[in-house]
């Protein structure tokens, strides 16, 4: 009898926030805990929020993936531009990928969604488009599955642990 699936450690409100076209940061650190951070250039929640990809340029983020490729460590913060909405989700599972032509629907619905929400808030969709320009073939994949994750949203709850989809 197969195994059921690990429980998510996020609500589907959150994981509905995520999967919006939000505002998406990467990071890692080196041996010498030296951090580097990248925006993405798109997400994919997965599995009910138990598998997320986030897609970061080559050409900008060398020592991110120089990193994430050593120690498979990493942050990724979700941000809701019109409402600071934001989850911190960390894993010690991450890997890379080449991105491939299954990614495309998954990198234009992200930008249709931060094309929406930089329009709430007085930027147009111009913006968000130059903002998150790439080439597909200069996109890496970090799968990763989420262990920890953490309400960021600033206000007294910053920083406190999300402990399950309740």
């Amino acid at each position: 009898m197969p195994s059921a699936p690990a429980p998510t450690l996020l609500s589907t409100e959150h994981l509905a926030m995520m999967d919006g076209g939000v505002s998406v940061i990467v990071s890692s650190c080196g041996a010498d805990l030296t951090p580097s951070v990248m925006r993405a250039v798109g997400s994919h929640i997965g599995d009910g929020g138990r598998h997320i990809t986030v897609f970061v340029c080559r050409s900008q983020s060398t020592r991110l993936l120089r990193d994430v490729a050593r120690s498979a460590r990493l942050a990724a913060v979700f941000s809701q531009p019109s409402t600071h909405r934001t989850v911190q989700l960390k894993s010690r599972s991450a890997r890379l990928r080449e991105a491939t032509d299954a990614d495309v629907p998954a990198l234009q619905r992200y930008l249709r969604g931060m094309e929406g929400e930089l329009t709430r808030i007085g930027f147009g969709a111009v913006y968000a488009r130059a903002m998150l320009a790439h080439r597909l073939d200069d996109l890496v994949a970090i799968e990763f599955e989420p262990e920890l994750a953490f309400d960021q949203t600033p206000g007294p709850k910053a920083g406190q642990p999300i402990t399950g989809a309740a």
